[in-house]
């Protein structure tokens, strides 16, 4: 009878203890953090549970490791804790991370590149992004990169965002219609990129790629030379722009440096320089492969932002004037 009774006390004892332990974690798993900001964490492909509670509790963002692990095995645990990276409100539960974590709420991080940027100035772009890790080994081709706005996760390599933009590229050009050449002075989409590069230094205002296009391709029908003052420039900077606000040589585009024959002067040159002189986005490539029909062989600054065109070299001096005025005013 003792012995039964003994066995009464030490099961109730027991069950006592369970319901305290339960009632334990079921108050900790509740309990806000003590954090006073937001907080960024970063959970890496391959951390087990183990490792991301310890990670959390070092970070004060959970109370107590072990009630985390508990409940990644009860709350919702067909769904697995997320790898990326997560914004943990100050103040917020267990539970509330475990939601945070098993759905996957991460940070979009995001990256733009420009129209127009040469591939030299896109790495240094990518080099000086303190989220983004490991080196660029090589420069990539001038005008395999596609223009856009990239979103990545902290962490992630460099590499794989230059592979990311080329395959971009890729995938856009591949898609376009090689039959459209058949009407065009150029032989391939190689030439369709070079001629892209220059639409794009030249004109910013999108409305205006198709016009500045059809300009150039009359140009090489007639076997002008293009006379495109960012391919000297190319030429003399190899795409490695100066940024102090003094425009890409560091400063104006001279007279001499027009007569300063290289490989990429269409001034010096007729037909297309050898390669890209920048990485065109969709725009300037589409510009091309549709471009305007008109009889315009000439275009300056108009002060607006865009361009006057002009039929005749007469056409061009006047509006060449009127430009040469607006600039003594500004």
């Amino acid at each position: 009878m003792k012995f039964i009774l003994g066995l009464f006390s030490f099961s109730y004892l027991f069950l006592i203890g369970v319901a305290i332990a339960i009632t334990a974690l079921v108050v900790v798993f509740q309990m806000p953090n003590t954090l006073d900001t937001p907080r960024e964490i970063q959970i890496k492909r391959g951390m087990g549970t183990r490792d991301i509670a310890a990670m959390l509790q070092d970070e004060k963002i959970i109370i107590n490791a072990y009630p985390f692990m508990l409940g990644s095995k009860v709350k919702n645990s067909a769904k697995p804790l997320q790898a990326g990276e997560f914004l943990i409100p100050a103040g917020v539960n267990i539970s509330g991370v475990l939601d945070i974590l098993q759905n996957g709420k991460t940070i979009q991080r995001k990256f733009t590149i420009p129209e127009g940027k040469t591939s030299w100035e896109i790495v240094q772009l990518l080099k000086n992004n303190e989220f983004l890790e490991g080196e660029i080994e090589n420069t990539p081709p001038e005008g395999s990169l596609m223009p856009d706005t990239y979103f990545f996760a902290k962490g992630e390599a460099r590499m794989e965002k230059i592979a990311r933009m080329q395959d971009a590229m890729n995938n856009f050009t591949n898609d376009q219609d090689e039959k459209k050449l058949d009407d065009l002075p150029l032989n391939t989409m190689e030439e369709v990129m070079i001629l892209a590069s220059i639409v794009e230094k030249e004109t910013s205002v999108a409305s205006e790629y198709a016009k500045v296009a059809g300009v150039f391709i009359n140009r090489l029908r007639k076997g002008m030379p293009l006379q495109t003052d960012p391919t000297v420039i190319y030429g003399i900077t190899k795409g490695q722009h100066k940024n102090d606000g003094k425009g890409p040589l560091g400063r104006r585009l001279l007279i001499k440096d027009l007569r300063k024959d290289t490989i990429y002067n269409t001034y010096t040159r007729t037909g297309l320089p050898p390669t890209p002189i920048c990485n065109p986005g969709r725009g300037a490539i589409d510009g091309v492969l549709n471009p305007g029909i008109h009889d315009y062989i000439y275009f300056v600054a108009d002060g607006t932002g865009g361009h006057a065109f002009g039929k005749t070299l007469a056409q061009h001096n006047a509006n060449v004037a009127k430009w040469r005025k607006i600039r003594s005013k500004q």
